[in-house]
């Protein structure tokens, strides 16, 4: 038997290159979105690493009963790292403020093995960099206490004092999104 072919059945090529043309708008409002969703994520991403970077920063001043500071865009923009303070926090050392405190030629991760207290700073993290279209901004240095407070240089008196009860907020920027991260006096870290 032989298949009959019926002309009603096919398409024709004006049929196909409309149905071609409708796939090619679509993908083309598309790709922007995409692209707007992969900024979001990247966003997202950095404010949820800074977020853990805080969190542990606030946890090595505890279990080490030193406290640490979390510096932003140190040594330079879109940078952050966690510092052992040197000194006390009613007195800190001279070198603890000094322009390459972040700098990992002078202050290196990790540090000297032989992990004596008396030759600190041995609790510096390793220098983290955001994606280079990310930036912080509203930013100031945190210190954590070994009772897991957090405080701010908001005056330039020492001992700093604790963060207030609203508490002090990071802002990640990218474009025009931002993601927002709150700390408080107590040390609570919370992600918005």
């Amino acid at each position: 038997m032989k298949a009959r072919s019926n002309p009603e059945s096919a398409f024709t090529l004006i049929e196909l290159l409309v149905t071609v043309a409708l796939i090619g708008i679509v993908s083309a409002m598309a790709v922007p979105l995409l692209g707007q969703v992969g900024d979001s994520i990247k966003l997202g991403q950095a404010a949820r690493d800074v977020e853990r970077e805080l969190q542990t920063a606030r946890m090595r001043a505890v279990s080490s009963n030193q406290p640490m500071r979390f510096r932003f865009d140190c040594p330079a923009a879109g940078q952050y790292r966690i510092t052992e303070l040197i000194g006390t926090p009613k007195v800190p050392a001279a070198a603890d403020s000094a322009a390459n405190r972040c700098g990992l030629a002078v202050y290196p991760f990790p540090a000297d093995a032989d992990r004596n207290p008396l030759t600190r700073p041995n609790g510096d993290g390793p220098l983290r960099t955001l994606d280079s279209k990310i930036t912080f901004s509203n930013v100031t240095t945190i210190e954590f206490w070994p009772d897991g407070s957090a405080h701010t240089n908001t005056g330039g008196v020492n001992p700093w004092p604790p963060i207030v009860a609203a508490g002090t907020t990071v802002t990640l920027v990218k474009g025009s999104k931002t993601k927002t991260i709150t700390v408080n006096g107590v040390g609570k870290i919370q992600l918005q």
